[in-house]
C-alpha cells in the first residue's frame, strides 16, 4: 500500500492541491513565452492570403492572457480605450467562440473600408440570401 493511499482523504486532497499549485506556478511563465511566440508567428503569417494569421494570434493571446496578470490588466485598459477594435478578439476568446460570426463581421467591415458601395459583394449576397429565405418560408 502506498503512502498517499494510507493518508486521510482530506489531507491527500490538500497535498494534491499544493502540488498542482506549484506546478501551475512553474508552468505559467513557460506558457506566457509560448503564447508570445505563437502571437509573433501569427503576425508573420498574417500577410499571407486567407485568414491564417488571426486564429493563430487569438490562440497566442489566449495563452498569454490566461497566464499573465499583467498582460490581462493591459488588455483590459486597451479594451476600454478602443472597444471597437478589441470586441472581435474578445468574442473569439470566449469559452464557445463565435468564429463564423466574427469572421463574417470582419469581412463586412473590411469590405466597407476598402470597396465602394457598388462593389461590395458580401453585403449584397447577404441581402439576397435573406430575401430568398424569407420568400421561401412564406410560400
Amino acid at each position: 500500500m502506498s503512502f498517499a493511499l494510507s493518508m486521510p482523504r482530506a489531507r491527500r486532497y490538500a497535498t494534491d492541491e499544493i502540488a498542482r499549485d506549484v506546478v501551475g506556478r512553474m508552468l505559467r511563465p513557460v506558457l506566457v513565452v509560448l503564447g508570445i511566440v505563437v502571437v509573433l508567428a501569427g503576425i508573420l503569417i498574417a500577410p499571407l492570403p486567407g485568414p491564417g494569421g488571426l486564429p493563430v494570434i487569438v490562440i497566442g493571446l489566449m495563452l498569454v492572457l490566461r497566464n499573465s496578470f499583467k498582460a490581462r490588466r493591459h488588455f483590459v485598459r486597451f479594451q476600454r480605450a478602443h472597444p471597437k477594435m478589441v470586441f472581435p478578439i474578445r468574442r473569439l476568446l470566449r469559452r464557445e467562440p463565435e468564429v463564423f460570426a466574427v469572421a463574417w463581421q470582419q469581412t463586412l467591415r473590411i469590405e466597407r473600408l476598402l470597396l465602394p458601395a457598388r462593389w461590395r459583394f458580401c453585403a449584397k449576397s447577404r441581402r439576397y440570401v435573406r430575401r430568398r429565405f424569407r420568400t421561401a418560408g412564406e410560400g
